[in-house]
């Protein structure tokens, strides 16, 4: 079995926060994450969204596309209503190669508002949860059928956030809704990602990589921060740069089968934490854990 190390943008450029790495053009990331040693990206806003354009640019810098964010809205629009609106994002991974898709829904999140506490973050209802779930297996339906598996994204500051709420949602979901671990979010949340590793193996299809500073959290918890704020304040950083125990995670990974990718996505500030040299960290750092528990990389 093997698995594939790749990297978001947010290292260099924030999709949230667009002022963060404004100035920092796409070649620039896509060139020093090849240079850190990554094999793909996942997409981000300076990303060209048609495959003509895109792929010459990525087989130029001899990269594969990952994956791709998708703001799914199903507690607001009809299932035939989000698959018209997934349509161009799922033909253009399905083009690239890519095999899933981050999927989040974002009815009345907060994580991109810093005038809101990340503990405001909206709470479902049982109808919205019937809703979700039951939208989510026609769409995962429907993508899964075009070669492209839904990996759903707990997030802070949106409606699934904490380890209680994955469980619901998985329950509640069929197999063809695949689960994104993020190891940063979980932690965030209050859970474990070692648990929920174990837990899910059969459906995890996506693994996030970031790492958290417990004294930034436990101060952003305290002050009552935006999600913003928090990733300003530092409380992200790369594998291995914080609390999280990625030795014992990538042991339940291996030996659950996992062939996926491994993606660093550790936001932070580009001005406070040189983008190139915490790219070359988190791949030092994963390719030691992924060593140490008998991982094998593919290039």
């Amino acid at each position: 079995m093997s698995v594939r190390l790749g990297i978001n943008p947010l290292t260099w450029t924030n999709d949230d926060l667009p002022a963060l790495g404004a100035e920092t053009p796409l070649e620039t990331c896509l060139s020093e994450g090849r240079q850190a040693g990554y094999a793909g990206f996942e997409l981000g806003n300076k990303f060209p969204r048609t495959a003509q354009t895109l792929g010459p640019i990525l087989d130029r810098h001899q990269l594969s596309l990952v994956s791709g964010w998708y703001s799914s809205r199903l507690l607001e629009r009809s299932v035939e209503e989000e698959l018209a609106a997934v349509a161009d994002h799922l033909t253009l991974l399905q083009a690239l190669g890519a095999k899933v898709m981050v999927f989040c829904e974002v009815t009345g999140c907060v994580h991109g508002d810093r005038d809101t506490p990340v503990s405001h973050r909206p709470v479902m209802n049982d109808a919205q949860w019937q809703r979700l779930t039951e939208g989510l297996n026609a769409v995962a339906r429907h993508c899964l059928d075009a070669g492209v598996r839904i990996a759903y994204h707990h997030h802070m500051g949106t409606v699934v956030e904490s380890a209680a709420d994955v469980q619901r949602l998985m329950d509640n979901t069929s197999p063809d809704v695949g689960l994104l671990l993020d190891t940063g979010h979980l932690h965030y949340a209050g859970g474990d990602p070692i648990a929920m590793q174990r837990r899910y193996a059969e459906r995890i299809c996506h693994v996030h990589c970031k790492d958290i500073r417990p004294q930034v959290l436990a101060d952003a918890r305290n002050r009552e921060l935006s999600f913003l704020d928090s990733v300003l304040e530092g409380v992200f950083t790369v594998p291995g740069d914080g609390c999280i125990d990625y030795v014992s995670l990538f042991t339940g990974l291996k030996a659950s089968d996992y062939r996926g990718w491994l993606v660093v996505e550790a936001e932070q500030d580009p001005a406070v934490a040189h983008p190139l040299t915490y790219a070359q960290l988190g791949y030092r750092n994963l390719t030691a854990f992924c060593a140490e528990v008998g991982l094998q990389i593919e290039a």
